[in-house]
């Protein structure tokens, strides 16, 4: 009898009648003889109503607060989807997080998992029940809520599959895999059969929007086999993330993703000496600022300029910590541009192909659009654009390394 965790998106679980079907997916599980165990969202826009709400009472509101108001949406979901069970005849049981001991840090909005109790799942399991987790969500030592943020679903699904030694963690959404990129921006983009972990958390850090890329990391880490697929179409077998690709020799080019939730700060006239990055950049991480790229001008008359991006979420607390510590830096001043995105090419055949930046930057070139910054690792590379080109950007990438193909 094996072990299978779902987790359903926001989207599989927007109204009741797609809890209805949600319901049907995981009782056809059951009825092969696995336990399951699901994972949901909030229902449809359900967060952002939330987060709505908070804004209309306060421009700046309690971290620890935020946390308590949107766990809330996960606690509607599993409680309508044990309902819909209950009703085909099927005997399930509703958690949130904190219930079945997710255990967090106190970093609020952003926390991450340091340990999961999961006897009370198991128990639940041995006695028959589909059991039902609320999805971003745990609590920390101090008993508080805490939240995982966007996409922390995912998260919350690989996490419990490895704590469960769960056989398959199925993520259902509304596509039926991966795909070469976004068929939103480009139609002829192809499903993938595998994918492996490194070329999906690159993906999914740099854009691409299926799955969280934390998920990705727990499921590397612990070995998890991972299944992206459709839960309007879930006779459709979906796109399979594991550690190596089908081929020996595998494309050079697997996917191109857009990110354009992101937004550049450039501190102006920094003293060029030893430590001054580092005095930035900690300032910036005590606040629990994710950067992204960043490049450092040639000094020019002992100053130079500082560019970074980070997350539009993080915009105005990066701001502020750049403004506090422009006096101690001897700087002249900060910028920043949020009509910025980030596009990417990704593929773990790059790390024995030449000539990969050089179809890049030739595809973009002809077609008008610059680059303001450009950032690499052995399987990607990543330019920022303007926010304008970052579609057209995509469909020329994606043509230039022919993935319709």
């Amino acid at each position: 009898m094996a072990i299978i965790v779902q987790k359903f998106g926001g989207s599989s679980v927007k109204d009741v009648e797609r809890l209805k079907k949600v319901a049907l997916i995981a009782s056809g599980e059951r009825d092969k003889g696995n336990k399951v165990v699901i994972v949901v969202s909030a229902m449809g826009k359900t967060t952002n109503s939330l987060i709505k709400l908070s804004q209309d009472i306060s421009t700046s509101p309690s971290q620890r607060e935020m946390d308590m108001l949107m766990s809330t949406g996960e606690q509607v979901s599993i409680a309508l989807l044990a309902m819909a069970l209950h009703s085909i005849g099927v005997d399930a049981i509703s958690f949130t997080g904190s219930q079945v001991g997710i255990l967090t840090d106190n970093s609020h909005m952003k926390a991450r998992i340091i340990d999961i109790d999961g006897q009370p799942i198991l128990d639940a399991l041995d006695a028959g029940k589909v059991v039902i987790v609320a999805g971003f969500q745990g609590i920390d030592e101090s008993y508080n809520i805490t939240t995982f943020g966007r996409g922390g679903s995912d998260t919350t699904a690989v996490a419990l599959a490895t704590a469960l030694k769960a056989d398959i963690c199925d993520i259902y959404t509304d596509v039926n895999g991966i795909y070469t990129t976004d068929p939103r921006i480009v139609s002829n983009a192809k499903k993938l059969d595998t994918i492996t972990y490194d070329e999906m958390l690159e993906l999914a850090s740099l854009g691409a929007k299926v799955m969280h890329s934390r998920s990705i990391e727990f499921a590397k880490k612990y070995g998890v086999v991972v299944q992206v697929r459709s839960s309007f179409n879930p006779e459709v077998k979906g796109t399979f993330i594991q550690e190596k690709g089908d081929n020996m020799e595998d494309p050079i080019i697997r996917g191109v993703a857009s990110n354009k939730n992101e937004s550049k700060i450039s501190v102006l006239g920094v003293t060029d000496s030893p430590g001054i990055a580092a005095k930035l950049f900690s300032a910036l991480a005590s606040e629990n600022i994710n950067v992204d790229m960043i490049i450092q001008n040639i000094s020019d008359q002992g100053a130079t300029d500082i560019s970074f991006t980070v997350p539009k979420d993080d915009l105005k607390k990066s701001l502020s910590v750049s403004e506090e510590i422009i006096s101690p830096l001897g700087a002249k001043g900060v910028t920043f541009d949020e009509n910025i995105a980030k596009v990417s090419v990704v593929g773990v055949g790059m790390k024995s192909h030449s000539g990969v930046a050089a179809t890049m930057f030739k595809a973009l070139s002809e077609k008008g659009i610059n680059i303001d910054m450009i950032s690499t690792s052995e399987i990607k590379i990543s330019v920022v654009i303007d926010l304008a080109q970052a579609d057209e950007a995509v469909r020329v990438l994606h043509a230039a390394f022919e993935l319709d193909k």
